[in-house]
C-alpha cells in the first residue's frame, strides 16, 4: 500500500528550528517530484517548497525563502524540510505530497 508518513513536527520557540521528514513506501518515490504544503487553522492549504524527482531543482514560497530548505534522499525514500528562523506565522499542519498525500504533522511556533 502506497503511503507517505510525515514526522518531526512539534512545538518550538520563535527563531528555532525543526526538520520534517516524509517517509515514502509502496511506490517509486524517486520517480516523482515532492512538495511540502501547509495549512493553518481556517485557511487553505498552500505550497511551501518543492523539489524535482532527482533533487536537482527546488522552489520555495516567498514567505519561507532563505529560511527553509527542501531536500530528498531517494536511496532511503525520504524527503525533508529543514526549517530555520521559525516564526509564529509558520504555525500550521505540514503535509508532504509526492503523487500521494501524507497525513500531516503539526508545527507550532510559540513562546
Amino acid at each position: 500500500q502506497a503511503q507517505l508518513v510525515e514526522s518531526g513536527g512539534g512545538l518550538v520557540q520563535p527563531g528555532g528550528s525543526l526538520r520534517l521528514s516524509c517517509a515514502a513506501s509502496g511506490f517509486t518515490f524517486s520517480a516523482y517530484a515532492m512538495n511540502w504544503y501547509r495549512q493553518a487553522p481556517g485557511l487553505a492549504r498552500v505550497f511551501v517548497a518543492g523539489i524535482s524527482s532527482t533533487g536537482g531543482t527546488t522552489t520555495y514560497a516567498n514567505s519561507v525563502k532563505g529560511r527553509f530548505t527542501i531536500s530528498r534522499d531517494n536511496a532511503k525514500n525520504v524527503g525533508y524540510l529543514q526549517m530555520n528562523g521559525l516564526k509564529p506565522d509558520d504555525t500550521a499542519v505540514y503535509y508532504c505530497n509526492a503523487r500521494y498525500w501524507g497525513q500531516g504533522t503539526q508545527v507550532t511556533v510559540s513562546s
